[in-house]
């Protein structure tokens, strides 16, 4: 007899597959209206979300009857939807749904509310409950939050529109990222993670702190592929953290390296995470100008934290964990790689060079993927491991559908009553519009928000309630989205509810707190960068010029300059003038002007040479020996 597990392991299996057809299919073979495409990807998000997610850790039997009594509603509230699409554009363009459509709409916002309950929590279905009681009171409300009043119907409609729910955040998750968590799950599928490490073993392995900086590098390579800051601590932290405590680190420096360097994975290109596509989508800016334009910040983040850590092997005097009997020479790490950087050549060649949509880059690379796999005759990629890759890919789908549908409600509340441009108004007010100033505030409340909500969701309710004012201010649009993608991912090392942090404090058995105060010191470029290339562009710039050489220049001295300033050390503990002496060369090196560049640099030179080599730039080290590397 059929277990209860097999029937849903096979079933998940199934659909897994089906959804990955659909949306490949949707861009090659079988094209669908962009609407009706959204209520697929909806239903079966939400179908996902049902399975992967009980209702009880128990899984008692009246949790598994609720838990499918959803997924039967689901489905049917979407498939009445499909089958009476041409009825239900009509009715949504006139804001009037018809007495059905009224009760299936009703239906699926509860489902969308109770989905993200089971995969995010309580937080983000407060915001958007809140935001419908505003809507259907607001009116009410005296001044400036004060707005004509809606009732409970147009409410409704308004939210189960392509202005709500099947607006941009779910088209972007539909369109986009669901097709990079496929090829996500496909590189997994072909060994990817396994690659990952033995490729920073080897370039990081004889390097002095280099347990540490294998895990940047191991979350940096995971990062660019997967996106999300807690399934980079989850995937690569088993492996580096002990090690990283083996080698001399404490458990809450080990925590938090693993934390920063795996949330730097949403802010690097070339995948970074989903609010990337949502932010080209709705900065309407082309995803390959995005990427460029991220670029330089991301190295800029993974240099200051790399020379942090390897400053702190300074401190502690560790010694070079070597190779050991289980490292692979480059000839045997190079044949297994060819299978992941051919998929990665193809995806950027075709982002980048030949400008394709990133859909299409992203199916060509998943094709690459599977040929590569099949061509190894070491490790050949099987059918099972290309069905794992389908079913990978919709385990990692809840959450974001989740975010997506749940923000939608908030957007489409924000659009009807006018409170994004109001909450815009307030920013640029108190900030007297002084643009520094409406960035502090503006970082504030992407931080405070983040602190509740995944990245996604976080970035597209600040962006719809704060992108304005800073546009408004004069703000290039790119750098002002930018700008708060930065804080809606950083919020993730962040305490008091820092979910990368709290991640890795759980592998390296470690106060959550501590580790997550430690994230802080240690990402702080995270939250400075921001503020460096929203202020100056010239961080976002890249091109064959003048520009940019100097612009690199200087973020390699501004990014060793903040770490030596951090941590007191160079090549042995310096004194607090020279580290006040760094702070002075950051604020020159990192202007637009380029004189004051220049003396920064010239600064930065020979302070690092006075501080190493003449002992009157330093601190007292008559007991202290210092580490060669």
């Amino acid at each position: 007899m059929l277990s209860y597990e097999k029937f849903r392991k096979e079933f998940i299996v199934i659909l897994s597959v089906f959804t990955g057809i659909l949306h490949v299919g949707n861009f090659t073979f079988l094209p669908m209206e962009s609407i009706k495409f959204f209520i697929w990807h909806l239903m079966l998000g939400l179908i996902f979300v049902f399975l992967y997610k009980p209702f009880s850790a128990k899984n008692s039997s009246a949790s598994r009857v609720l838990d499918w009594l959803l997924i039967a509603v689901t489905l049917f509230s979407g498939l009445y939807v499909i089958f009476d699409y041409g009825n239900f554009i009509v009715l949504t363009q006139t804001g009037r749904l018809s007495p059905p459509l009224y009760v299936i709409a009703v239906l699926t916002i509860l489902l969308v509310l109770e989905a993200t309950r089971r995969v995010l929590g309580y937080a983000l279905p407060l915001i958007a409950v809140t935001t419908i009681l505003y809507a259907l009171f607001g009116g009410e409300l005296p001044g400036l939050l004060g707005h004509r009043g809606y009732n409970i119907w147009r409410v409704i409609a308004t939210i189960f529109s392509d202005q709500g729910i099947y607006g941009t955040p779910i088209g972007v998750s539909a369109t986009t990222v669901f097709l990079f968590l496929m090829f996500g799950a496909f590189l997994s599928a072909s060994g990817a993670s396994v690659i990952f490490q033995d490729l920073s073993i080897l370039l990081t392995g004889k390097a002095r702190g280099g347990s540490a900086k294998m895990d940047i590098v191991a979350s940096g390579f995971f990062g660019m592929i997967s996106g999300s800051a807690v399934a980079n601590v989850v995937s690569t932290g088993p492996f580096t953290i002990p090690l990283m405590i083996r080698s001399g680190y404490s458990k809450r420096f080990a925590g938090a390296v693993c934390a920063v360097s795996s949330t730097g994975g949403q802010i690097m290109p070339p995948v970074m995470g989903a609010a990337a596509f949502v932010l080209a989508d709705i900065a309407e800016t082309p995803y390959r100008t995005v990427c460029l334009a991220a670029f330089l910040p991301a190295v800029m983040y993974y240099i200051t934290l790399f020379k942090i850590v390897d400053l702190e092997a300074v401190k502690q005097q560790m010694k070079i964990i070597g190779g050991g009997a289980d490292k692979k020479t480059l000839k045997e790490v190079m044949k297994k790689a060819f299978k992941l950087f051919i998929p990665l050549a193809v995806l950027l060649f075709l982002l980048l060079v030949m400008m394709t949509t990133p859909m299409i880059a992203a199916i060509w690379a998943m094709a690459a993927i599977i040929i590569c796999g099949l061509l190894d005759r070491d490790d050949p990629l099987t059918i099972k491991g290309i069905i794992n890759g389908f079913v990978e890919s919709t385990r990692s789908m809840p959450q974001v559908v989740a975010a997506c549908a749940c923000a939608g409600i908030v957007t489409g509340m924000f659009a009807l009553t006018g409170l994004g441009l109001k909450f815009s108004d307030f920013i640029v007010s108190l900030g007297g519009n002084s643009i520094f100033i409406s960035l502090v505030l503006s970082m504030v409340i992407c931080v405070i928000l983040g602190m509740g909500l995944p990245t996604t969701a976080s970035y597209i309710i600040c962006a719809t309630a704060i992108a304005p004012a800073l546009v408004a201010l004069g703000i290039p649009k790119l750098s002002a989205h930018l700008f708060l993608l930065y804080f809606a991912s950083i919020s993730a090392i962040t305490p008091p509810v820092a979910v990368a942090s709290y991640a890795a404090a759980s592998v390296a058995d470690e106060n959550a707190v501590k580790v997550g105060v430690t994230a802080v010191k240690l990402g702080i470029a995270g939250f400075v960068l921001p503020f460096v290339f929203t202020l100056n562009p010239d961080y976002l710039h890249m091109g064959f010029d003048i520009t940019t050489l100097a612009t690199w220049v200087s973020a390699v001295v501004v990014c060793l300059s903040a770490a030596i300033m951090i941590q007191g050390y160079i090549e042995r503990k310096v004194s607090l003038p020279l580290r006040l002496l760094c702070l002075v060369i950051i604020v020159l090196a990192i202007r637009s002007d380029l004189l004051s560049s220049f003396i920064g640099w010239v600064l930065f030179a020979g302070m690092y040479w006075y501080g190493i080599k003449d002992g009157r730039f330093t601190g007292n080290l008559e007991n202290e020996q210092p580490t060669t590397s």
